[in-house]
Parts: C-alpha cells; structure tokens; sequence
C-alpha cells in the first residue's frame, strides 16, 4: 500500500528539521509532498485606483516585488529540501512541491490539503512558550486540533 505524505514546508530551520527528520525515519518508497501556503497578496498587487497617491503606488510595486522574490525563495528552498530527500534515498519521481495561496488560514490550509489523500502530515514545531501559545496560537496547534482522523508526526 503506498503511503502519501505531506510535509508542511514555511522555509524555516523548524521546517529543514522535519526534512532531516523524515529523510532519516521515513520508507524510501514513500510519496511525499512538500507543501507550502503563501500569503494572498493578489487584491493588493492588482489594486489600481487613479486616487491612489503616488507613494501608495511605489510602496505598492515595492511590496508586490518583494514577495514575489520570497515565492522566488521559497521555490528554491523547497528544491534543496527535495535534494535532501534525494540523497536520502527517497526516489525523485515520488517527491512533489507544491505552493498554494492562503484561502482560509494557514493552518486550515494545511489539513484541507491533506484530506485530499495523505497518511501523515509532517511539521516542525516552532517552539513557543506555553504562555505565547496559549496567547497567540500556532500554525502546529492549530494543525493538531484541525486534524481529526490524519496522523501528524510534529518535529521538535
């Protein structure tokens, strides 16, 4: 039976960590996803007013250019941990990357993906305080409580 994982990738060390991890536990014969949510940044990109101010306007092209360079960044992050995989002995032709746009929250995200198909989700753990997680949440919190019925392997 051939196993689908999802390894939910941000580009972190907390993330690389998981990589390592699952390179060193994992069956080579496994199928395995590195996915990763990006933020909707299209509204702003394409907003186009002729009462916008020209400062608005530079900022705008500014902050468009700037994650377009961090999607750029995190297409090749995601190919260096599919190398890391590679060597490990995982086959090429059973690894993918994928990038989607946030629709509902990262999180949310996250489990929608791996209900399409997926054993396990795979992440790391950013490692917040129990009073700034209590607070604030976290991605890996929120996953865990989202995933009713999948396995999730958290990576400290």
């Amino acid at each position: 039976m051939e196993k689908n994982i999802l390894l939910a990738f941000d580009d972190s060390e907390n993330a690389m960590r998981a990589v390592e991890f699952m390179a060193k536990s994992f069956r080579l014969d496994y199928r395995v996803t590195l996915f990763s949510v990006l933020p909707d940044i299209q509204t702003m990109c394409d907003m186009n007013n002729p009462s916008l101010t020209p400062y608005f306007v530079s900022e705008q092209v500014n902050f468009c250019g700037m994650e377009e360079k961090k999607k750029e960044l995190m297409g090749e992050a995601m190919e260096k941990a599919k190398k890391i995989l590679v060597q490990a002995g995982f086959q090429e032709d059973l690894i993918r990357t994928k990038m989607e746009v946030r629709k509902k929250g990262v999180a949310r995200d996250i489990v929608e993906e791996a209900k399409t198909g997926y054993d396990t989700i795979v992440m790391g753990r950013r490692g917040l305080s129990a009073i700034a997680e209590f607070f604030v949440g976290s991605v890996t919190h929120k996953v865990l409580h989202l995933a009713k019925g999948l396995s999730v392997v958290l990576v400290e």
